[in-house]
């Protein structure tokens, strides 16, 4: 087989670019996001909230904005929002390196957040639309530039925010400029086919709108993946707690969960265009899917069989409580995305039957960002309880159930043929 950088070699320029695009956009948010709760707390010295009320603009205006900054794509064509997105993220870094007020960094983060809600539908769009039949195959390539840019991003940024958090920001905003210049020269211009464009432009935006609420396949699958993201987003959130809970806040917790990020993002980069070439030889997408979500509910049995153990006072059996059953876990999250990413993907193009592609991937994104926020508040009160009230089992079961209810919903979907019947076109608005 061959490696993913032959792979890629294999498309076209459009499609070679957009992986690079991706992995540099990753590269320069992930080198700047992870320190930036410490620059606004400690080098400015905001309170808490001050510093929760920044970081929530910025999600806010990236998950609300999803659908509108897809909608323009489809309108405008793909390439406009693309660098669109890229120069507001220059500004917006660039502003966060440079200024001390709340109004301004309120902006900022506003402005990052935005940019990422410009582009993202539209990369996503633009991938599927010049990769072809070969969309399962892009995306697994894709996926593996997307965490090659997760895992070397905090490397970098450590390494620069050693210096100065400013510098961080500026060579960040650098980045994000560079790649603005290289879109603009090298990628060519893309839309929906003509006679679709066309469509697009004479229907309103509310009529679009109606017509994709209305695709109840579309709808159903979308609130079935929720659980997919919930569960992935546990490498940030439920599994650093638990390996911090065992092994302390000293260095070794510090590094058994960047052991964590590392176990993940490598695992990805190293197996999926075999895991999801292996899936495509043997698998419908929507058995594909089932089985990722499966897989994902599964990654908790290990720390769910741990809770029955007692913890050492210390030595290696406290390390390997605190390490080995969040490290399988993370690698069982990394395998499950792997399967069922690249289907998922594709699912999406093919229950809006190749039409406003980049509006359905924004609502599709702001869906599940409601569920990432839903599903993190609930684990975090099953945290709570499990600390408070002495049930360590109760966030494992929960998330245990969830996956296996997810992959259930999604074998529903796939069985009655939900994944493979194309929404109804929507509409022309009444003139």
């Amino acid at each position: 087989m061959k490696g993913p950088l032959a792979q890629v070699r294999t498309y076209e320029r459009s499609v070679q670019l957009l992986m690079v695009n991706q992995f540099t956009i990753n590269l320069g948010f992930y080198m700047l996001m992870p320190y930036l709760a410490a620059h606004l707390s400690g080098t400015l010295g905001l309170a808490g909230w001050v510093v929760g009320l920044v970081l929530g603009v910025r999600n806010f205006s990236q998950q609300g904005m999803f659908l509108v900054g897809g909608t323009l794509a489809d309108r405008f064509g793909y390439k406009p929002l693309i660098v669109a997105g890229c120069v507001l993220r220059t500004l917006g870094f660039a502003t966060l390196g440079l200024v001390d007020s709340l109004t301004a960094l309120i902006a900022a983060s506003a402005a990052t957040g935005l940019a990422g809600a410009l582009f993202n539908p539209a990369v996503r769009a633009y991938l599927a639309a010049d990769a072809g039949e070969r969309r399962v195959e892009a995306f697994a390539l894709f996926n593996v530039f997307y965490q090659a840019g997760i895992l070397l991003g905090p490397l970098i940024g450590m390494v620069l925010t050693g210096v100065d958090f400013r510098v961080t920001c500026l060579v960040s905003a650098g980045i994000f400029a560079l790649l603005s210049i290289v879109q603009i020269r090298a990628l060519p211009t893309r839309r929906a086919d003509d006679s679709r464009a066309k469509e697009n432009d004479r229907d309103s935006v509310l009529a679009q709108w109606h017509g994709i609420l209305a695709n109840r396949p579309f709808l159903l699958f979308s609130g079935a993946m929720i659980g997919s993201y919930v569960l992935t987003f546990q490498v940030y959130l439920a599994l650093p707690l638990e390996v911090r809970r065992v092994g302390g806040d000293g260095q070794f917790g510090t590094a058994a969960v960047a052991g964590l990020f590392a176990v993940s993002g490598l695992s990805t980069i190293l197996g999926q265009t075999r895991v999801t070439a292996w899936c495509k030889a043997r698998y419908e997408p929507g058995q594909a899917l089932t089985r990722g979500l499966a897989a994902m509910g599964l990654a908790f049995v290990p720390l769910l069989l741990s809770t029955a153990l007692p913890v050492p006072a210390s030595g290696a059996g406290l390390w390997l409580l605190a390490t080995v059953p969040p490290t399988i876990a993370a690698l069982l999250l990394a395998v499950g995305t792997m399967i069922a990413y690249p289907f998922e993907m594709d699912t999406i193009v093919r229950l809006c039957g190749d039409h406003l592609v980049a509006t359905h991937y924004g609502l599709y994104n702001t869906i599940c960002g409601i569920g990432i926020t839903l599903g993190n508040l609930l684990t975090g009160t099953a945290l709570d309880t499990a600390r408070e009230d002495g049930w360590p089992a109760l966030p494992w079961i929960s998330l245990c159930a969830l996956g296996l209810a997810c992959a259930a919903a999604l074998h529903a979907l796939h069985r009655t043929g939900r994944l493979t019947t194309p929404a109804p076109q929507p509409q022309p608005a009444v003139t």
